[in-house]
């Protein structure tokens, strides 16, 4: 299945990625995507023939608990909506606790790294099976940046990859940036992965922009494609002719020409990389990795036959996630092993984040609060960490901030007593309701009592 060249459709560049000659299919985060219909964006761009790949976030595979049911059919009916060839989503955690482990339930925020360890790789390879027979499409799972490591690992990124592949017949979504990342933070080398990897089980490719502050890279999705993330993509190319090429950006967009721009010097490195010596075998890749059959949902693709976990395995992973994610977002003690440095790094980041969806999702608390909002929600997920989606983690803050008698000024207090009440409620509030609380909303900002 050839996608050629993409880029991600975001709600905030989608006149632009319309406008960009030469995108031959663009991906769209799935759990942004209404389950019933889709952005008119996106229906001109399908009207012009343009594939449109959901991209998940909050599966979590590569967690202790199976997979949600709902969230599983969420994703199915996306792919459903948008005739797309396939599905992906990171081999990651995402949340932890629960009652494996009959502790709260700590939700990160962000794709943290499953240890390379056995017991994790017999937990992930179960869960991708069940996420396949749920899907009407194959699936492809992409690697992800990471800023800490899980001690005593048993396997390289590219053997866990590789296992898991032959294990699930899976395919991968490899992101070059994110093997940059790891480089950088983790010191793997990228070639070496390359090299371990299945090339041909590779569905297609991310590329994206970072920084590097303090010798910690940052994998933003904000800020250009550098020269070493193209550098690993030409090393990828040297292997295997990928089937599609991504540029991803989250934040920060430029204008159109700039990334016209990126996606050029992506086109570039292509074309300009050593083409592997000997051609991607077609028919393994068709026999084993579910490529021309459309069948990716029940079929067994190739798949090792599947055993049980062991008994015991998710109990042991529940425990050791939930230790992690708890040092990171609840201030507990770090777990054994770990680089207390780098925890303390990855703990701010997921804070940082947190601030920076909530003001996203909820736009009028940083503009009620003004300049007090980041270092006030900064002080508020200190210590209390996120147990659902980041609605109701802005919910929760904007009660703990009246709770706790904010804000000083009466008119922002009255706003954000307001704002919370108009979203707190346990329906939507009607629309004669919505527009009295406008109007009224209104007066406030004038200052009027």
């Amino acid at each position: 299945m050839e996608l050629g060249i993409g880029i991600g459709w975001r709600p905030e560049i989608a006149d632009e990625v319309e406008a960009l000659a030469g995108i031959d299919w663009v991906e769209a985060v799935a759990e942004n995507l209404c389950a019933d219909h889709l952005p008119d964006s996106l229906l001109r761009l399908r009207e012009r023939g343009v594939r449109v790949v959901p991209h998940g976030v909050a599966l979590g595979l590569g967690g202790a608990d199976r997979p949600d049911p709902a969230r599983l059919a969420s994703l199915a009916a996306r792919a459903e909506l948008l005739g797309t060839p396939l599905v992906t989503e990171h081999i990651a955690f995402v949340r932890a606790g629960g009652p494996l482990t009959a502790s709260p339930r700590l939700e990160a925020g962000h794709l943290l790294p499953v240890p390379r360890t056995w017991d994790a790789l017999d937990v992930l390879c179960e869960n991708v099976r069940i996420a396949q027979d749920s899907l009407p499409v194959p699936l492809a799972l992409e690697n992800i940046a990471a800023l800490i490591t899980w001690p005593d690992e048993e396997l390289t990124e590219g053997q866990f990859l590789a296992e898991l592949v032959e294990r699930t017949g899976v395919r991968l979504l490899i992101d070059v940036a994110n093997l940059h990342t790891n480089h950088v933070n983790l010191g793997q080398d990228p070639a070496k992965a390359l090299d371990e990897l299945p090339v041909e089980a590779i569905a297609y490719v991310h590329v994206a922009g970072g920084v590097e502050r303090n010798g910690v890279w940052h994998d933003t999705h904000a800020h250009p494609v550098t020269a070493p993330v193209l550098q690993v993509l030409a090393e990828l190319r040297s292997r295997v002719d990928p089937p599609g090429v991504l540029l991803e950006r989250d934040d920060a967009f430029p204008p159109a020409a700039e990334l016209a721009g990126e996606l050029d010097s992506i086109r570039a490195t292509l074309r300009d990389a050593t083409p592997p010596v000997e051609p991607r075998p077609a028919t393994r890749d068709a026999a084993r990795y579910g490529g021309g059959n459309g069948d990716g949902g029940g079929g067994d693709g190739g798949r090792t036959p599947a055993a049980p976990v062991p008994a015991g395995t998710r109990d042991r992973t529940a425990v050791a996630q939930t230790a992690l994610l708890s040092s990171l977002v609840a201030g507990t003690p770090a777990p054994e092993g770990f680089d207390h440095r780098r925890l303390r790094v990855q703990s701010r980041a997921l804070a940082a984040k947190r601030a920076d969806v909530v003001a996203k999702v909820a736009p009028e608390l940083p503009e009620i609060l003004g300049d007090g909002y980041r270092a006030a929600f900064l002080a508020y997920a200190g210590g209390r960490p996120m147990s659902g989606g980041y609605r109701r983690d802005a919910l929760d803050f904007a009660e703990h901030v009246l709770i706790t008698g904010g804000p000083a000024d009466p008119v922002a207090r009255r706003r954000l007593t307001y704002w919370w009440q108009d979203r707190s409620g346990a329906r939507p509030p009607r629309r004669t309701t919505r527009l009295v609380r406008a109007a009224r909303a209104a007066l406030v900002r004038k200052g009027t009592p």
